[in-house]
């Protein structure tokens, strides 16, 4: 093994641990919450019965209990373990999916393997793999991500694409052209469906059109609103001025999903600042199938899977009184509820 090979996995582990540490603090937040900047309009007659509310929805051929996804988020040091495993029984216990942070520290020390691997918590539900779409201009190809697949057991690979953050992160990779060629020969060659996210950018109408086009079907909004990854590669780069002058970057996420609702060739799974049940709502209510959260269940799982579980229930609960009070009894029906706009006048 060569010392070069044992500097980049010491930068890699310290990166991933340096990653859970900044997005678990406030600052790394982005201020305000835009899903607050929609509303509902409330029915005081909803002419349905709370416990009949059904919010269940298929996802990669699994029943899910609610349409609700852990977004992908750490692998590869010892908290990271603790923390998989409490987000994999947890997801297990409640039906719902999960996905990894990047693989690719695993496929270059196969030492961190077993802290990615979920599946013998959450032998039933969903699991996504993750890599790094610029990682295909970086040596990775069909064969690495077909290991990241079968080193977790997963029912489809996650490709983030995040451009933003590699430009501002120290040992960022900033080559993304030709991608969209790869990603097309990828999903035309992977045994497993090749899900596209951003991861905090949001994702443009243009982009998901030329994703389709190229054979990609499950794409994940990840926009503006969240975990701020400007700010936190600023801050490991000692730039919090860089962080700063990009922390509001990026498309919101409620207008990235509304820009995406009515391409009936994506599955569009909605994520980024979604915080709890009514986010939730407004999300499914913009167009999305699924919905992401990281950060909610990232301070649940540092605690425990009990409170990852009870995360989960709360956030559903608040969800279906959303739905009681609009008199939607499905998801369905709450994809077709009017959201009114209170701000923002630049979404076509």
């Amino acid at each position: 093994m060569s010392r070069t090979t044992d500097r980049r996995r010491l930068i890699e582990r310290d990166r991933k641990a340096e990653h859970i540490q900044l997005a678990l603090e406030p600052r790394m937040q982005l201020t305000g919450n835009f899903f607050e900047q929609y509303h509902f309009e409330h029915c005081a007659l909803p002419e349905i019965d709370f416990d009949t509310i059904d919010v269940t929805r298929t996802f990669l051929g699994a029943k899910l209990s609610a349409p609700l996804l852990i977004s992908c988020m750490t692998g590869g040091t010892d908290e990271a373990t603790r923390i998989n495993r409490n987000l994999a029984r947890a997801a297990e216990e409640t039906q719902i999916a999960v996905g990894v942070g990047s693989q690719r520290k695993a496929l270059e020390d196969p030492s961190t393997v077993e802290s990615f691997c979920m599946r013998p918590f959450a032998p039933k539900m969903p699991i996504l793999a993750n890599l790094g779409a610029v990682q295909l201009n970086y040596g990775y190809g069909i064969d690495d991500c077909r290991e990241a697949v079968r080193m977790i057991d997963a029912d489809a690979l996650v490709l983030h694409i995040n451009p933003l953050q590699e430009a501002i992160q120290p040992e960022g990779q900033r080559n993304f052209s030709g991608l969209l060629e790869k990603i097309e020969q990828l999903a035309a060659e992977l045994e497993v469906p090749v899900i596209v996210k951003e991861v905090g950018s949001g994702i443009s109408r243009d982009v998901a059109r030329q994703l389709i086009e190229r054979g990609v079907s499950i794409v994940d909004t990840a926009g503006l609103g969240g975990t701020n990854w400007a700010r936190i590669e600023a801050a490991r780069a000692q730039d919090d001025g860089l962080g700063e002058l990009f922390a509001g970057w990026g498309i919101p996420t409620p207008v990235a999903i509304r820009r995406l609702r009515d391409m009936p060739e994506l599955t569009l799974i909605g994520s980024g600042g979604v915080r709890n049940g009514v986010d939730m709502a407004k999300a499914i209510a913009c167009g999305a199938d699924i919905v992401g959260l990281a950060y909610p269940f990232l301070v649940a799982a540092e605690e425990s899977k009990e409170k990852v579980v009870a995360t989960v229930h709360r956030i559903v609960e608040e969800l279906k009184i959303c739905m009681f009070c609009l008199g939607a009894r499905t998801i369905g029906e709450l994809q077709k509820v009017k959201l009114h706009r209170t701000r923002f006048h630049d979404e076509p």
